[in-house]
């Protein structure tokens, strides 16, 4: 038992390991560009499926009210969270539309969203990200290695190296507190230090 269970941490650490010396520029681009959008008054729209959704609310939850600085709150939302909202649009059109409507209703010019999808293939978020380039707005995605689909599709794409659905949420996670940590760093120590 304990032989997997330290094979589980390995396999972690090395897929994180390869996945940022391979993304490490693009974390720096979609930190500023996030921090760009903040300052404009712009949001971040979030979503995903399962613990994808689970990570969209997590990370929209960092921004809003804060990740380790106390500070303002940073406009996010996560498309996910309202059971409503959810299932009056799976009901009356179809569970593929369930972002996308939202994405039609909420988002605006200047914004950005974050797709989440382990496989890179979630009917609901492909066509969310259909909808979201239509509207001129800065497609950032988290997905895994067979994940084309949806890469495609993204302005800034985030490609776990790995096939194992868990590696893959773990990156994604640790990737999302990032973001979270440089964004707070770029638009609030500057105004520490002055």
């Amino acid at each position: 038992m304990k032989e997997k269970i330290l094979k589980a941490f390995e396999e972690s650490v090395s897929v994180k390991q390869r996945f940022i010396r391979e993304n490490i520029d693009t974390v720096v681009d979609v930190s500023k560009l996030l921090s760009s959008i903040f300052n404009l008054g712009n949001k971040l729209i979030l979503f995903g499926n399962g613990g994808s959704a689970a990570d969209a609310s997590h990370i929209a939850a960092e921004f809003i009210n804060r990740f380790k600085k106390d500070r303002p709150g940073l406009p996010a939302i996560a498309l996910n969270t309202d059971v409503a909202v959810l299932t009056s649009i799976a009901n009356d059109y179809d569970f593929s539309d369930i972002f996308a409507r939202q994405l039609k209703a909420l988002a605006q010019e200047g914004d950005a969203v974050l797709a989440i999808s382990t496989s890179g293939n979630s009917p609901n978020v492909l066509k969310a990200v259909d909808v979201a380039r239509k509207k001129k707005l800065k497609v950032i995605a988290f997905t895994g290695a067979k994940g084309d689909r949806l890469a495609a599709k993204a302005d800034y794409p985030f490609v776990v190296p790995s096939g194992s659905t868990p590696r893959i949420q773990e990156t994604h996670i640790t990737l999302g507190h990032v973001l979270c940590q440089m964004v707070e760093e770029i638009l609030f120590e500057a105004h520490r230090k002055k």
